[in-house]
């Protein structure tokens, strides 16, 4: 099976997209998780409980961001070179948040000293509440162009400052991701504990639901009134690129652009509110399962918004915008595309079976029972 370049270049646009909303539904929710352990915990056999929901899967679910990365890697090196080695820092802070996600869970309960174990409470909630916040501003400033430039050799140079990213506009999309991974741990909680615990979840599904709809909304009145940028002329984007090779201005209430030349990609967003509205309507009403798929179909929708709104653009630039990388001019070369192709079309459902698999196998409720029954054998 051979696609032309210009195939090729969407394919890899829609895959890398497929592999951030895996890891938001798979990943968000050990994450969300996480940042509610503290909060709904009410005491150790409570927390323990909450842990162990995810226990058997989170290690699993991290294929889900390896895998993007090492997508973005692969399909989009300009970009992967001038995001990291530009948001150096903020990449830092999530590296070094998520090294307490392993250890936390691991170490947590081998003693049972009271301030071991609330440390590593504290801990798994800074590995998962910060790379959700984080992963929110770096949408948010991507909208407001990351202040980077290329010189002729391609060579890409960061302008800007770790604290420049926590812009009140980039910290409220930083509340729109934590919000929607929360969300997605509060109706994973609620589906797999019974009880005191299930209750509380509920009621926290509950209110971040709404909170997650506030922020959403939002974020979107507030895009509407940033200079997005557009493309006035390119080269062929069906050939070899490089970023340069085009001329890009910034217009008010561009990023709306392409909702306006297809309207029915406003079904998009709709999706988000439908998605937040039904896991608000069934936790309130008991329903947990359907409640999870409709914080997941929130997942999926709120991602997919943004990226269609960016579209083509990938990493624009707010210092030299004739620099920003976008699916046509930052991807690789045909040949390494084709052949990721290949890799994605044999490995991606490998790792959708056995996660199906996985989940099915471990299904059911986690109850304060269960843990004291096997205080020695798990988290």
């Amino acid at each position: 099976m051979l696609f032309d370049y210009l195939t090729l270049k969407l394919i890899w646009w829609l895959l890398v997209g497929v592999l951030l909303i895996g890891f938001a539904i798979m990943d968000g929710h050990d994450m969300g998780v996480g940042t509610l352990l503290p909060i709904l915990g009410r005491d150790d056999t409570d927390r323990r409980v909450m842990i162990n929901t995810v226990a058997p899967h989170w290690d699993g679910n991290q294929v889900w961001f390896i895998t993007a990365g090492g997508a973005i890697f692969a399909a989009w090196p300009f970009v992967y070179a001038t995001a990291f080695s530009g948001m150096y820092w903020a990449l830092l802070l999530v590296l070094f948040a998520l090294f307490f996600r392993p250890v936390g869970f691991e170490y947590r309960s081998k003693l049972p000293n009271p301030a071991w174990r609330s440390a590593w409470d504290w801990g798994l909630f800074a590995g998962s509440a910060v790379p959700a916040l984080v992963f929110g501003v770096a949408f948010g400033n991507l909208f407001q162009g990351v202040p980077f430039h290329l010189d002729e050799t391609m060579r890409s140079f960061y302008t800007g400052s770790f604290w420049a990213l926590l812009n009140p506009f980039a910290l409220l999309c930083g509340v729109v991701s934590l919000s929607l991974l929360a969300l997605q741990g509060a109706t994973f909680l609620a589906h797999r504990t019974e009880g005191e615990l299930q209750a509380r979840a509920r009621g926290a599904g509950t209110v971040l639901a709404v909170l997650l709809l506030a922020a959403f909304s939002a974020a979107g009145v507030w895009v509407g009134r940033l200079d997005g940028f557009v493309i006035q002329s390119i080269a062929d984007v069906g050939g070899a690129l490089n970023p340069l090779m085009k001329e890009v201005v910034r217009q008010p209430g561009a990023w709306f652009a392409n909702y306006q030349k297809y309207p029915l990609l406003w079904a998009v967003p709709a999706l988000a509110y439908a998605g937040g509205l039904l896991a608000l309507a069934c936790l309130r009403a008991g329903k947990t399962l359907v409640a999870f798929v409709g914080s997941s179909v929130a997942c999926l929708a709120v991602i997919l918004t943004a990226g269609v709104a960016l579209f083509p653009f990938v990493l624009p630039s707010s210092t030299l915008p004739k620099a920003s990388l976008t699916a046509w001019d930052a991807t690789s070369s045909y040949v390494t595309l084709n052949v990721m192709l290949y890799v994605a079309l044999i490995f991606t459902p490998i790792v959708i079976a056995y996660t199906g698999w996985a989940y099915r196998v471990m299904a059911g409720k986690v109850t304060r029972d269960y843990i004291v029954a096997n205080d020695k054998a798990l988290y």
